[in-house]
């Protein structure tokens, strides 16, 4: 496996800082390979900006910080206009047709899915939002198989919670699947 390179990208309160911790940890727990995780937001707990990024190899990792991602999550029209430019050319830039309105030309592959409008039309829950979002990024990528994320799901949240998760997280995988290469 090459490295694969992702920036999560949206707003403080949507759970991609989680959704990326949750990637690493399967990744590196269920799968044995090496990722390194990091995040920023801006001042706002809740409605700030919010970066993280995550790198996943089966080879050591150098250095944390990703300046062009393979793959780019853009939740927000704020993280949209700020973070593709930055994609790898070639890579995999994957918006939300709820809140982002695509603009500039990149040089990458460009997915726009309705995971926010299909979360609540299917589970009728914002709250699983980010979990959709990695769903359709392992659709997409294969990074990881979902049962290592739904092993990582069952140790960090409660278990009255964990159905509506696995199917936010199939309703991603599928959304996924269907615009694979």
């Amino acid at each position: 496996m090459e490295k694969c390179r992702l920036v999560f990208s949206g707003s403080g309160g949507q759970g991609v800082i989680t959704a990326a911790i949750i990637l690493a940890e399967a990744a590196v727990i269920y799968e044995h390979l090496t990722a390194v995780q990091s995040q920023s937001y801006g001042p706002e707990a809740r409605g700030g900006a919010t970066r993280t990024d995550v790198i996943i190899s089966d080879s050591e990792i150098h250095f944390p910080k990703v300046t062009q991602p393979n793959v780019l999550v853009c939740l927000t029209q704020e993280a949209y206009n700020k973070f593709s430019p930055i994609i790898r050319p070639g890579g995999l830039l994957l918006t939300d047709s709820r809140y982002v309105k695509l603009q500039s030309k990149v040089d990458a592959r460009q997915i726009q899915l309705p995971m926010y409008g299909s979360v609540m039309e299917t589970i009728g829950k914002s709250i699983v939002f980010n979990i959709c979002m990695l769903g359709t990024v392992i659709g997409l990528t294969r990074l990881v198989k979902p049962d290592s994320i739904m092993k990582i799901l069952e140790t960090r949240i409660p278990p009255n919670f964990l159905e509506i998760n696995r199917k936010a997280l199939d309703l991603g995988i599928e959304l996924g699947e269907k615009f694979k290469d």
